[in-house]
């Protein structure tokens, strides 16, 4: 009986798990009107824990990158909740969704999204300038030369090779220490040499920052370094 109790009590007092930093619950996504009506996410059940590493496979269409979209705020949900760092995405206005991004979240794409008419430490800067940040092109140079670029800091990304505007996007999306990194297909635009250093980097940086990763690719070794892989097909989890 005494063993019994014990036990009883030793559970009670066993501290509780930390909440998912995302958590999703019958997430759909569906384009266009009721006629052509498209349904691209159906129905998505996903908990990822802090400071995990997961990887995203799939063939292409499966709906890997809305489900990416989703979670960054830059596509609303048709259905269902979408919790990211404890925020219910499906109810926040388009502000609310900036402000998110710039304080949890950074995304890094297969196309690099640098602004051509800015230097590389000004597009480091802006999202850290726009988040108030007294500090943003002192951080950003320090992010630049994280990724081994503190001689580029005045190159405009015309200036750059793709691997160099890929680094100066990883320095933007960790600038800020994001406590979520969304990459997709970070590599698809470099070649193999490139992209393996880029990715070196990526994993490195991450570990560094502790920030919980999500990453799209079609490299099963790639997504194999991850602590999870998930497998999606036609809009849903299929492994």
């Amino acid at each position: 009986m005494d063993v019994i109790t014990h036990s009883a009590d030793t559970l009670a007092h066993a501290p509780e798990s930390p909440p998912p930093l995302v958590s999703v619950r019958g997430l759909t996504l569906s384009l266009g009107a009721a006629a052509g009506r498209v349904d691209i996410l159906r129905g998505i059940d996903l908990d990822i824990a802090a400071g995990e590493a997961v990887g995203i496979v799939g063939p292409s269409g499966s709906g890997k990158t809305s489900l990416l979209m989703v979670l960054a705020g830059l596509e609303r949900a048709s259905g269902g909740s979408v919790q990211v760092a404890g925020s219910e995405l499906t109810g926040m206005n388009e502000d609310a969704l900036a402000r998110l991004r710039r304080q949890q979240v950074g995304i890094v794409f297969q196309a690099f999204h640098l602004i051509p008419g800015m230097t590389a430490v000004e597009n480091v800067a802006v999202p850290l300038e726009l988040a108030g940040d007294r500090r943003a092109e002192k951080r950003a140079i320090e992010a630049l030369r994280a990724v081994g670029l503190g001689h580029r800091l005045g190159h405009l990304p015309g200036q750059l090779s793709g691997g160099e505007q890929q680094r100066v996007a990883l320095a933007r999306a960790f600038a800020a220490r994001p406590r979520l990194l969304l990459a997709d297909e970070p590599t698809g635009n470099l070649d193999r040499a490139t992209g393996a250093a880029v990715m070196e980097l990526l994993f490195a940086m991450r570990a560094e920052a502790g920030s919980t990763l999500l990453l799209i690719t079609h490299d099963p070794a790639l997504a194999a370094r991850c602590g999870r892989v998930i497998e999606m097909a036609d809009g849903r989890i299929v492994a």
